[in-house]
């Protein structure tokens, strides 16, 4: 897939675990790592936004498009 997620990359940016962005956005710590890994076939825009908000960001700092040619 030629979308990348970045979570970590905020994660360490803001000093946060896993484990307080699952808590802070409301969903489970498997469900955050299926996503952190790339796994994740979609999002729902109500969670990106609390990640966001959490993560004091935007979409683009977590999501990222690379050509997959």
């Amino acid at each position: 897939m030629s979308i990348i997620v970045n979570v970590d990359v905020m994660l360490a940016k803001r000093k946060m675990t896993s484990g307080e962005l699952a808590e802070k956005v409301g969903i489970t710590a498997a469900n955050l790592s299926i996503l952190k890994t790339g796994k994740a076939r979609a999002i729902r825009f109500s969670t990106l936004d609390a990640i966001c908000k959490a993560l004091d960001c935007q979409p683009g700092d977590i999501l990222e498009y690379r050509s997959g040619k």
